[in-house]
């Protein structure tokens, strides 16, 4: 009797943290392990990559036991618009600060949705730039700088 995968996405969802479980559990091989009380190099991403592991085992079995929908369409052009946002974030945060970085992220983001409206994605911006210069520069007291360089006169 051939094995039918019931559950795709519990099946693709068990082989990505079977992939990083064991790439985890790999890379830590050569580093001395220590024990519990004194955690060597290799304990963390051994303990870790064993429970993703077991994770995708649990996941990758479900997936042949109970029924679930498709996997739907994979959206390139979204991913690819996200993933450019957060580069550039990175980019913009040297020299542009924290505050019109993180605008810019959430804006190039949110253009990602086919809902995007630019009034409820600027005002969506604003807001979190303002929480994140709370939260890290206020509160946490991270060196970060709200405005860059690039914008100081």
């Amino acid at each position: 009797m051939p094995l039918a995968i019931k559950h795709p996405k519990d099946f693709w969802t068990g082989i990505i943290f079977l992939a990083f479980g064991l790439s985890a559990m790999f890379i830590g091989r050569d580093y001395p392990m220590g024990t519990a009380g004194k955690m060597g190099p290799a304990y963390f991403p051994t303990v870790l990559g064993g429970l993703l592991t077991l994770i995708g085992s649990i996941a990758v079995y479900r997936s042949f036991k109970r029924r679930g929908e498709a996997i739907e369409k994979f959206h390139l052009k979204e991913l690819f618009i996200v993933l450019s946002a957060v580069v550039l974030f990175g980019v913009l945060m040297r020299g542009a600060g924290l505050g019109p970085a993180a605008v810019v992220l959430i804006m190039i983001s949110a253009y990602a949705s086919p809902q995007f409206k630019w009034h409820e994605a600027l005002l969506l911006a604003i807001g979190m730039a303002g929480f994140a210069v709370l939260v890290f520069v206020k509160l946490l007291g991270l060196p970060l700088q709200v405005f860059g360089p690039w914008l100081q006169f």
